[in-house]
């Protein structure tokens, strides 16, 4: 199924089934065993449960499977259920238990679990940067200025806002600080990127509900998104929160193309390169947002040059894949799209194009 047709999935079956096949597909089978559990809600009386199956609208571009399956996870990080605990460690693999042991959560926590169901889950990844810093390499090998200012939309608590301070090992290619405690190392396949020396002078991100990493609530909040079977990208987000306790990213709250907009419009230093970025998160926007930044960010290329350039990297879902699409375009002579990279949904691996 292409890209834009399972993204307009209505049917609330099909979107939890596709969901589940998703999970299982990126190495988290409990996770897909509580996502499929989800299908035998449907007689439920639980507020939580007719919410879900009376789902109006696109279901997995709305993300609805992953909303509850945030708010299930989060009763185990809370300490109160920690029966979750044999699901996803794969003690209990049986779906038939599984799904009684969900429903029973949903109509014991109903109150609890309904506000999951409000926004979409917040996925901040760490070992995302290692695709984007790699087509910054890309990017700084001759093409644009390598010195960046980023610009990142969808940036929730802002983990790849701050990929400048993050070393990396890609490919053999070291880059970034060396003493810094988040060390991204994914598994690499093909060529390594160019050995370039990109220079970040500036970062900042925007979101429509931004995650204060420095609030313990919020914190929990982010990492219940996180499948539980991950445990690097676990240790990944206490890196980042460590290191915004130190210094929090600059996050803004506002609508996505309202910020690309007023960011463009600002002063850009000759020799700096701007970039617009965003992992994971294209998806989600409406299509007329989408229309929006596009039509904004080829506007502003026009009026680029070799003085002052632009860039932008995006790294999003492939549905047809179930991997995840490096592509970039830049501003003067890149305007074209080029895929760069394919990578894991988290950043276990990425297999190099450039």
């Amino acid at each position: 199924m292409a890209d834009q047709a399972v993204m307009d999935i209505v049917s609330v079956p099909q979107a939890i089934a596709w969901q589940a096949e998703h999970a299982e597909k990126n190495g988290a089978p409990g996770t897909a065993r509580i996502v499929r559990a989800l299908l035998a809600l449907e007689d439920s009386q639980a507020a939580t449960a007719r919410r879900v199956h009376g789902w109006q609208g696109l279901s997995l571009r709305d993300a609805m499977p992953l909303r509850i399956a945030g708010g299930i996870h989060n009763l185990l990080l809370s300490g109160e259920e920690p029966r979750l605990e044999d699901v996803y460690a794969g003690r209990m693999s049986d779906q038939g238990q599984v799904d009684a042991l969900v429903r029973e959560l949903v109509e014991t926590y109903d109150a609890r679990l309904m506000p999951w169901l409000d926004g979409p889950p917040q996925t901040n990844e760490a070992g995302r940067s290692a695709s984007l810093m790699a087509g910054l390499l890309w990017l700084a090998d001759g093409r644009v200025a390598p010195q960046f200012e980023l610009l990142e939309i969808g940036a929730s608590g802002g983990i790849n806002t701050m990929m400048g301070r993050y070393r990396y090992n890609l490919g053999g290619v070291r880059v970034g600080p060396s003493a810094s405690r988040m060390v991204i190392e994914p598994e690499w396949r093909g060529s390594p990127p160019p050995e370039s020396e990109p220079m970040l002078v500036d970062a900042r991100g925007s979101d429509i509900a931004p995650v204060d990493l420095t609030d313990e609530a919020q914190a929990l909040r982010l990492k219940s998104y996180v499948w539980p079977e991950a445990f690097q990208r676990m240790a990944r987000i206490d890196a980042a929160i460590a290191l915004a306790e130190r210094m929090p990213p600059e996050i803004e709250r506002m609508d996505a193309g309202d910020w690309v907009e007023q960011e463009l419009t600002k002063p850009q230093d000759e020799g700096v390169t701007r970039v617009l970025m965003h992992s994971i998160m294209w998806q989600y926007l409406p299509d007329f947002t989408q229309e929006r930044i596009t039509a904004a960010m080829e506007k502003a290329g026009e009026a680029a040059d070799a003085d002052r350039p632009l860039a932008w990297l995006s790294l999003e879902t492939n549905r047809e894949t179930f991997a995840h699409d490096l592509h970039v375009r830049y501003w003067p002579g890149g305007e074209e799209e080029v895929h760069l990279a394919n990578a894991h949904a988290h950043g276990e691996w990425v297999e190099w194009l450039g």
